[in-house]
């Protein structure tokens, strides 16, 4: 079974009851769950989740859960990076944390959830395009 990649926003909502988008969170990430998926995120996506449970001491709570889920927390590393960078070049109007998220689920081989309909398009269009051209990896230096 291929791994699940998660966008922040999807971890974000799901751990915060009060968020607007929580039981679009729920939906999309407990069926997973519940199917015992491998779930992955990348540093970045830790790195933007953890913010304001920092702020507001609550920060163990998200590690717990990490912890309980088995979610594997992966380096940003050259080639994910250059592949990040190679999707803002094609997709402009893609955001560099929204980049890391789509590379880390390229570059492991995972569907990327998100709540982001943008970034949805935009993935299942890099989806295709790897469909299309198995193996074809973006320019290397």
């Amino acid at each position: 079974m291929a791994p699940v990649a998660l966008d922040a926003d999807v971890l974000i909502a799901f751990l915060d009851p009060g968020d607007a988008q929580h039981q679009r969170a729920v939906s999309e990430l407990r069926p997973r769950l519940a199917a015992g998926e491998q779930l992955i995120i990348g540093a970045s996506v830790y790195a933007e989740v953890m913010v304001r449970p920092l702020q507001q001491g609550t920060d163990a709570k998200v590690d717990e859960f990490l912890d309980a889920t088995a979610t594997r927390v992966l380096a940003v590393d050259r080639p994910l990076a250059r592949r990040a960078a190679h999707l803002r070049a094609r997709h402009r109007s893609l955001r560099l944390g929204d980049a890391l998220s789509l590379a880390t689920a390229v570059e492991h081989d995972a569907q990327l959830i998100t709540l982001d309909q943008r970034l949805r398009r935009v993935a299942a269009r890099e989806q295709a395009s790897q469909q299309d051209s198995p193996g074809k990896q973006p320019p290397s230096s």
